[in-house]
């Protein structure tokens, strides 16, 4: 039985540890902590503005419909009474 062994391999695995182990220190470090934070407000900030911004095409898009229901609300009175005189 030959033991040949892939120091390559070998070599891969333990650097995968140690990059790996280096990466969740990286990760879990004070300035990362402060990056997340960062990043996490302005993604709220976005947030609030996209929901203002929401908002407003909704209240717009209200008024819109109104007003529309409102024109054809008219124009069919207009047209009835354009047929009663016609009857007339």
């Amino acid at each position: 039985m030959s033991w040949d062994i892939n120091w390559k391999m070998v070599g891969s695995f333990v650097g995968g540890i140690v990059f790996g182990t280096a990466g969740i220190k990286a990760l879990s470090s004070k300035d990362a902590k402060k990056a997340y934070v960062h990043c996490t407000a302005a993604a709220l900030r976005a947030k609030d503005c996209v929901m203002e911004t929401v908002t407003t095409v909704q209240e717009n898009a209200q008024d819109i419909y109104a007003e529309a229901k409102d024109l054809n609300a008219k124009r069919e009175a207009e047209e009835a009474e354009a047929e009663f005189e016609d009857v007339e």
